[in-house]
């Protein structure tokens, strides 16, 4: 089993990309948390999320990505996931929060 989890930080101005590639589960929740909720605690952030990498991702995954949401709209940034895989984007579509969290769908390089 991979409990690992890489991730990359690009800062351009107010806009944050979190790229990560790996696996998010209990194991790896943490390192998610430490860097995604100080990005939307800036005021004004655009905060993205690169999912593209990410093949599995548990409920675990899916409580950092609520409280990130929740961050963002206490401090006045955005967030934003980006370049889910379908096992991923399946997950936020079950549980609705596709509804919530703002998700775009198209893959690096689709249309």
């Amino acid at each position: 089993m991979n409990i690992n989890l890489n991730v990359e930080l690009i800062e351009q101005d107010l806009v944050k990309t979190l790229v990560l590639s790996g696996e998010i589960d209990a194991y790896t929740a943490s390192i998610l948390k430490d860097a995604l909720l100080p990005l939307t605690q800036q005021k004004d952030a655009e905060v993205i999320v690169d999912l593209e990498n990410v093949d599995y991702m548990d409920s675990t995954g899916l409580g950092v990505f609520i409280s990130a949401l929740k961050s963002s709209k206490e401090h006045a940034s955005s967030l934003k996931l980006v370049h889910l895989q379908e096992r991923v984007s399946r997950l936020f579509k079950i549980t609705s929060l596709d509804t919530i969290i703002s998700i775009d769908t198209r893959l690096r390089g689709g249309n």
